[in-house]
């Protein structure tokens, strides 16, 4: 298949909320710093819910904080575009003090529910405390607004004077989410949201926050290592590995005909309901490679089926195979 070669796959600059170009983010100095993020290129689109998948290590969360800036970047561009805007605004250059003012507009929602909130401050002031830094719903209107909140995450007036330990894992989730929605964000990075939650409990996060999507107009992105969830809730996916990107596709079209060795062995190791299925695909064999000291060539050669002399040393750059579907692979044939 003759396919073009692109070094980071674009649409219409209208269409981006954030346009991500070669981010990378090195932990530690020296002559084989830690490699978390590498050179990574993805856009997110006005009001989709986009998926970033891969093993532990991939560097999924480690985007999650870049792009909110809970952390800093090491190198790279992060085009914010919000609507009505005649430029974008690049995110990895600004100062603390210059993202400050957008902070309300991009927040997350962590993987750790209880870790995640105070202790010690009733639910009332864990999200007023949201309202209060950024100025919103003052004097009178504070706590209707609280109570909007709650109500909007299906939860009631009443909670707002409880502490968290006075919830499951799956309400203090929910009040995660509601204090995310309380400083009306247009893009939330879900970081894993599901992880510490019961599987009978996952299914209604998962739809509140599909919920909440449509409702208010978001734009999320969704990490996560549920392959399942993914597919359900995630209009497009983003496959990491080792820090840098595998392959990048509709949800339908990856989960269809996954181009990259990679995608093909995650989605293979993903639990089947039917044991008498027969994967058609090995499974990953093998360590992840530290990222200190990443393979040259293609990084995934070391656990790859198929790889050859060639992966050693190719540069593995994204190239589109079929309409918005992207892979980092040189063969075509697999």
């Amino acid at each position: 298949m003759n396919a073009a070669v692109m070094e980071a796959p674009q649409v219409a600059a209208e269409q981006n909320l954030l346009e991500i170009r070669k981010l990378r983010k090195y932990f530690g100095k020296g002559t084989h710093p830690v490699r978390a993020v590498d050179d990574v290129s993805f856009t997110i689109r006005q009001g989709e819910t986009l998926g970033l998948v891969g093993e532990s290590g991939s560097g999924k969360s480690t985007i999650g904080r870049l792009l909110t800036r809970l952390v800093d970047p090491t190198g790279g561009e992060m085009l914010y575009t919000p609507q009505g805007a005649s430029a974008p605004q690049d995110l990895a250059h600004l100062s603390q003090s210059q993202f400050r003012p957008l902070r309300s507009k991009v927040q997350i929602i962590f993987q750790d529910p209880y870790a995640s909130l105070n202790p010690r401050m009733r639910i009332r002031d864990v999200l007023g405390e949201a309202l209060d830094t950024h100025g919103l719903a003052k004097g009178a209107a504070r706590t209707p607004r609280i109570h909007e909140l709650l109500a909007q995450v299906g939860l009631r007036p009443e909670h707002a004077d409880r502490f968290p330990h006075e919830f499951s894992g799956g309400q203090r989730q929910r009040i995660g989410i509601a204090r995310a929605l309380a400083v009306e964000p247009q893009f939330i990075v879900a970081d894993e949201p599901l992880s510490a939650l019961d599987v009978s409990i996952q299914a209604q996060v998962v739809n509140l926050l599909g919920e909440l999507k449509e409702k208010l107009n978001l734009t999320l992105l969704f990490i996560s290592h549920d392959l399942d969830v993914v597919e359900y809730l995630c209009d497009r996916v983003v496959v990491l590995y080792l820090g840098r990107v595998m392959e990048i596709a509709p949800t339908h079209s990856l989960y269809a005909d996954p181009k990259h060795p990679y995608t093909r062995a995650l989605l293979a190791a993903a639990p089947i309901p039917d044991p008498a299925q027969r994967r058609v695909v090995p499974l990953l064999q093998g360590d992840l490679p530290s990222p200190a000291n990443p393979p040259s060539g293609c990084v995934f050669r070391t656990r790859c089926p198929r790889a050859e002399e060639r992966c050693a040393s190719a540069d593995m750059q994204l190239r589109e195979v079929k309409p918005g579907h992207w892979h980092a692979c040189w063969r075509d044939d697999l």
